[in-house]
């Protein structure tokens, strides 16, 4: 089943008088989502009662749950000990993750400012595979870690790249923001086919279980030269990438994604945007 969901708690969720996320589950599900992405972006502080309260609610409501590492963690960094605690926060989310129930988690992917490509690559390869490999000695392997595309032109994490940091082993899988995609590509997402490619190369690459049910983030992006600006609403279509032709490729190739919806403040309207225009092709 497709699931459909925001990224954080939307400015409607505020507007109706909540205030905890772990009220998020009932409130999606009422409006008619199924998906919500816990964002730990600024750091892994949610404690155990709440995580376990927030996945207890989302079982109830019949919601998935993924949850955002830190965005400080950087697989590819020069310095050594920065490296290990991206290890470590990575395993802190994945500790929250299995509190709540959540599936996944999605990780940044690195830089490549100060370093080549291929040297930032083989950092961040080392970085990832020691951390399965100590999330397998935690038995927290039941969790899949999604290493995410990016949309800066200097940082790691290319379709591509990310394709080839999950062949490391079965526990990782993507995470496709189509957004930093088409920013970093300077507009490349318009048609079918741009979409259709991409999704073959993962099932292609990785196999069909990963290339049917592999983690989305879907927004319009403003970019620029240098890639991602900022992200925008989906009712602004100054930029991509529109979400009809990808809907038509689930469709076609009977995808089963989660699609989270990282618009500011708008995410359950986008989100469910997506879900309609999904269903009008089915």
């Amino acid at each position: 089943m497709i699931k459909f969901g925001p990224a954080g708690n939307p400015d409607n969720f505020y507007t109706r008088g909540f205030k905890s996320s772990t009220d998020m589950p009932k409130w999606l599900n009422e409006i008619g989502l199924n998906a919500y992405e816990y964002q730990c972006s600024k750091g892994v502080k949610i404690t155990e009662k709440t995580a376990r309260e927030l996945g207890k609610n989302a079982k109830e409501n019949d919601i998935a749950l993924s949850v955002h590492s830190p965005y400080f963690i950087s697989l590819s960094s020069v310095e050594k000990e920065k490296r290990d605690n991206s290890i470590n926060y990575i395993l802190s989310t994945l500790r929250a993750a299995d509190f709540m129930g959540a599936t996944r988690i999605v990780v940044h992917s690195g830089s490549c400012a100060k370093i080549s490509r291929n040297d930032a690559m083989e950092l961040a390869k080392d970085t990832i595979k020691r951390a399965v490999d100590a999330a397998k000695t935690e038995k927290l392997d039941h969790i899949r870690i999604c290493p995410e595309t990016m949309g800066k032109i200097n940082q790691l994490g290319t379709v591509d790249e990310v394709i080839e940091l999950c062949k490391i082993d079965e526990i990782l899988m993507p995470c496709v923001d189509f957004g930093h995609v088409n920013a970093r590509e300077m507009g490349s997402l318009n048609v079918i086919e741009d979409f259709e490619s991409i999704c073959n190369k993962i099932q292609n690459e990785l196999g069909e279980e990963r290339g049917k049910n592999f983690h989305v983030h879907f927004t319009r992006i403003e970019f620029s030269a240098g890639g991602e600006k900022k992200h925008i609403v989906y009712d602004d279509d100054s930029f991509g990438p529109a979400f009809d032709p990808f809907a038509e490729v689930i469709a076609k190739k009977n995808l089963t994604p989660v699609i989270i919806c990282e618009s500011p403040g708008t995410q359950d309207i986008d989100s469910l945007t997506y879900k309609r225009i999904l269903e009008g092709i089915k």
